[in-house]
């Protein structure tokens, strides 16, 4: 037996539920500014510097136990907090990508099982276990990416796999910066960018997905499906 064929993948879900990806991105905004605004110092470029720079700090510094100008990281809890409600949030999205696809042949079985490990590998992500856990979701993240830009445009999805197009670009951008160091003063703004980006293709991902979710499984007032 072919064991791509055992995996099942979901074929409808109530509609309410698709606002939870959007939540939980709103909620990360939200815990990280929190984070942001209680981090008590140091960055790459200045490790003695009094709070989070925007300019100069990594988005993972809000995840460490100890700050980088040596003192104690209150800002742990929020950020912490924040990566698990959006890891969540999007493995939730992501779980229920294959509705968008009529035929869910070995692209949508390959973009799906990768994209949610690398979201597993992401939750993973501490001080200890940093660069094994970047590398581990950027790889498996890379394929999920570009078999999902793929089945985008096989589907004819115009007003999403271009958007998506560029998310692998700039994505792969940051990743070379991260492994080579070429260019690293950059990548502080760049991360931010990157994650903007991002969050603006998911939320118009969801968005179609919803709209296809109804238009497949419409609902009776009472709720019932026809």
């Amino acid at each position: 037996m072919n064991p791509m064929n055992i995996i099942r993948m979901p074929l409808y879900v109530h509609p309410a539920r698709l606002v939870l990806p959007v939540v939980a991105m709103l909620l990360f905004i939200l815990f990280y500014v929190i984070a942001a605004l209680k981090y008590p110092g140091g960055s790459w470029k200045d490790p003695s510097h009094t709070g989070f720079s925007f300019w100069n700090n990594y988005l993972c510094d809000l995840l460490d136990s100890i700050a980088i100008n040596g003192v104690q990281n209150t800002a742990k809890i929020w950020s912490r907090t924040a990566l698990a409600i959006l890891c969540a949030g999007l493995v939730y999205l992501w779980y229920h990508l294959p509705i968008l696809f009529a035929r869910r042949g070995r692209g949508t079985k390959i973009l799906w099982a990768s994209g949610l490990l690398a979201f597993v590998a992401l939750l993973s992500l501490s001080e200890g276990t940093h660069d094994i856990s970047v590398r581990i979701a950027g790889f498996l993240g890379t394929i999920a990416l570009i078999a999902l830009v793929v089945e985008l445009y096989n589907y004819e999805y115009t007003t999403l796999y271009p958007l998506g197009i560029l998310c692998i670009v700039i994505f792969l951008v940051n990743y070379g910066i991260y492994e080579t160091g070429n260019g690293l003063r950059f990548l502080p703004v760049l991360q931010k960018f990157t994650f903007t980006l991002f969050f603006l293709w998911f939320f118009q991902i969801n968005r179609i997905l919803a709209k296809v979710n109804r238009q497949m499984h419409p609902l009776k007032p009472g709720g019932r499906r026809h």
